[in-house]
């Protein structure tokens, strides 16, 4: 019974611990990154793909699809994080 009359909250406050503003920057920083590398990727494979199709080879113009899509789900997972873990995490809160 006494485990009932212990009540825990969270508040997730990254400015309540020194260096949680670093963090949040540093966050930023290799989201911004991580954005940068899916349009490289993203380049790189369009043009892959393009000297595939146009040389008529099968395998070339396979992986430059791969890479394309790859990076696209990079961007859509990159620019969705946020959202994603928020609403686990509000998810968490109702259990």
């Amino acid at each position: 019974m006494a485990w009932m009359l212990l009540n825990v909250a969270l508040n997730p406050d990254p400015s309540a611990l020194p260096g949680g503003t670093v963090i949040q920057q540093l966050a930023n920083g290799i989201g911004g990154w991580a954005l940068i590398l899916a349009l490289i990727g993203l380049i790189i494979g369009a043009a892959t793909w393009a000297l595939g199709a146009h040389s008529q080879n099968y395998q070339q113009s396979y992986f430059g699809r791969r890479a394309v899509l790859a990076a696209g789900a990079a961007a859509l997972i990159i620019g969705a994080a946020p959202a994603i873990i928020n609403f686990f995490f509000h998810l968490g809160l109702g259990v």
